[in-house]
This record gives C-alpha cells, sequence and structure tokens, in this order.
C-alpha cells in the first residue's frame, strides 16, 4: 500500500462539497415550549471547512448550493465571517415555496433528557445540485490539497451522490487527497432509496477516496460490511477493538484507502461524555487518550475532531499527534454554541498536550 502523500502546495488547502444549513437551537428548552432560539449556520461538510479556517488558519473553501433570498444572506454572512470561499451555484427564491436553504430543530436537552434533531429539507437547493454545476477545472486550477465530502450530502438526492463522484475524479486528477465523513443518516437514506441504495451511491464515492471518517455503525451501514453487533452492550463505547477489527474488512473492500479515524463516545447524560478517538494510518493504530467532557452543545464534535486531524497531517503533524490535535479541538467544539468552532490553536495545542480548565491569567 502506498502511504498517504499530501501535496504542499496549493491556493486552497482544502475544499468541502456539501449543504449549508442553517440550525434553530432553543437551547435546553424543547420545541414545543420555545419562545425564541439562536440560529447556527452549519453542515457537516462545511463545518470542516469553517474549523480548519477559523481556528486552524487554513485557506478553505465551500462548494454549494446558494439561494438569493434573506435565509441565503444570513447564512452567506456567517461563511464569509468564518474566512471560507464560496462556490455558490446560486437559485432564485419564488417567495412562497422555494427552493430553500434547509433548516435544522435542535434542542440542547439537559441531563436525562437527550437533544432533539429534526429537519425541513423541503425543496432544498443543495438536493438539486447536479454534475456539471461546479467549474472543477477552474477551482482546482491553482491547486487544492485536500477535497472533502460526507454521506449527508450524498444522500441528499440522486443527483447528489453523483457530484460527490465528479469532484473526487476532478480532485483525484488535480493531485488532491480526498477524505469522505460517512456520517451514516438513517432519516435521510430512508426517503430516498434505503440502505442497498446507501450503499451504491457511497460505493462509488468511495472508490476515489483516500481518507475515510465513520465508526463501526457508520462502516456497517455505509460500506455494507459485516461487524460486531451494534447492540452489543456488554462492550464499552470506548472500546476500540471493534473499530479496529473491521479495518481488515474496510480495505479488503476499498484497497485504496490509506487512514480511517474516529471519535469515541460513552454518553453518560446529556452534559457528560466521556471522550476518544482512534485512527488507522498507512497499516499503524492510534488511539487518542480518554477525556472526561461537561457537554454544552455536543452538535458538530465529530466534525471538530475531523478539522483537527486534518489539519494535523496537512501540516506535517506525525499520525498520533494529528489524532489527538483532533481529539482536543473536537472536545472543546463541545464547550461551544453551535457547530462550528470558537477555539484557538492555542487551545486545541495545550489541551492535546494533557492541558486542564485552570484560569489563564
Amino acid at each position: 500500500m502506498s502511504p498517504l502523500t499530501i501535496r504542499k502546495d496549493g491556493e486552497l488547502d482544502f475544499l468541502s462539497l456539501g449543504a449549508l444549513v442553517h440550525r434553530l437551537d432553543p437551547g435546553i428548552i424543547p420545541f414545543r415550549k420555545a419562545a425564541e432560539c439562536a440560529i447556527h449556520v452549519s453542515g457537516g461538510e462545511f463545518n470542516v471547512a469553517a474549523n480548519l479556517s477559523d481556528c486552524f488558519g487554513m485557506k478553505t473553501g465551500i462548494a454549494s448550493a446558494m439561494v438569493d433570498y434573506p435565509i441565503g444572506d444570513l447564512i452567506a454572512e456567517r461563511v464569509r465571517a468564518m474566512g471560507v470561499r464560496p462556490f455558490y451555484r446560486h437559485f432564485k427564491h419564488d417567495g412562497v415555496t422555494g427552493p430553500n436553504m434547509a433548516t435544522v430543530y435542535s434542542d440542547r436537552g439537559f441531563g436525562v433528557r437527550a437533544p432533539v434533531v429534526f429537519y425541513n429539507r423541503c425543496n432544498e437547493a443543495a438536493a438539486q445540485l447536479k454534475p456539471g454545476d461546479f467549474d472543477w477545472k477552474a477551482i482546482f486550477a491553482g491547486g487544492v490539497r485536500w477535497v472533502h465530502c460526507g454521506g449527508i450530502f450524498a444522500a441528499l438526492s440522486p443527483t447528489t451522490g453523483q457530484l460527490a463522484v465528479e469532484m473526487m475524479t476532478a480532485a483525484k486528477n488535480a493531485g488532491a487527497v480526498t477524505s469522505f465523513d460517512l456520517n451514516f443518516r438513517e432519516k435521510l437514506w430512508k426517503i430516498g432509496g434505503g440502505a442497498d441504495r446507501a450503499v451504491e451511491v457511497i460505493a462509488r464515492i468511495v472508490d476515489h477516496v483516500d481518507v475515510l471518517v465513520g465508526n463501526e455503525e457508520d462502516l456497517q451501514k455505509g460500506l455494507g460490511i459485516e461487524g460486531p453487533k451494534l447492540e452489543d452492550k456488554t462492550k464499552s463505547k470506548l472500546d476500540p477493538s471493534a473499530f479496529f477489527e473491521m479495518i481488515g474488512k474496510v480495505v479488503k473492500k476499498q484497497p485504496q484507502v490509506k487512514a480511517v479515524a474516529t471519535t469515541l463516545r460513552e454518553v453518560h447524560s446529556t452534559n457528560r461524555h466521556s471522550w476518544s478517538a482512534v485512527a488507522w494510518l498507512d497499516g499503524k493504530t492510534y488511539t487518542a487518550p480518554t477525556a472526561e467532557l461537561d457537554v454544552y452543545d455536543r452538535v458538530g464534535g465529530g466534525d471538530g475532531f475531523a478539522a483537527g486531524f486534518f489539519y494535523g497531517l496537512l501540516s506535517g503533524a506525525d499520525p498520533e499527534e494529528a489524532v489527538k490535535l483532533g481529539w482536543a479541538h473536537g472536545a472543546l467544539l463541545t464547550t461551544f454554541p453551535g457547530d462550528t468552532t470558537m477555539a484557538t490553536l492555542e487551545q486545541v495545542k495545550a489541551f492535546a498536550k494533557g492541558g486542564s480548565a485552570r484560569i489563564q491569567r
């Protein structure tokens, strides 16, 4: 197996393809009793680009749909604020039915009450994206070091998976590393053809992918490979053995994959999690320490891990350090409201080295 090789230069360090959404967050109040809410701009693929730009100082971009109406304006403003360069396919809103920028509704829960997430993705502009909508030759002309997409975007419509394949193919031809976060969402795939279609669509994308992000459930459901029983309650969620057991099957099915990484999370209550991370890279395994987290908002923690892990590899850190940077950034992200980072690189590095929550004077 050839090692993961990352080009040293490029106009962009990182480019994501995915849907931009806005998340309505009433805090710990459930929606059925809510009187007000905060608005967070999000998107599994966008979050990684935003984190890499804002915390890690990398040059990043997002290829996505943008609707020309006030919600689109709000989202575009937040994209600019995070320092992410947009490549938009623009849509006109008809003033009544759309097309729309998707809405995610998510309360934070508290203690024994779990968070609740549901969607309004009706007539979503991003689902209308299709091959030919982006000029990849022009986008890659200045050089792109790393390209990323995910299972959420692939699940949106019959054409979004095709577009992801088109982008990954162009990225490989342009010499970029490619990554894919399986991010298996049962609700999305259920309305888009079910489990069999998910495996078929994801396989066509992953054929062009170097780095996979996903836990054993993502690997089983997304790639259609057998693994440990997901409902097995005897094993700790922090035990990496189930994940490592599956790597051989992953590589047998997708021999070009050079790295697989994921977070490990044991949920004791909504606000108390044990947190770790693991990776397999170029044939070797790496495990982060375990931290006990007091969680403010868990949404985006996995994307926080992916951003820190990718940053480590892009910046030339050794794999063990890259895993710790991802683990540290993902942990810090759960202490902020919203889906994207408010951490500094100094905070991430300090936590990765075993820093504490002592006051910084």
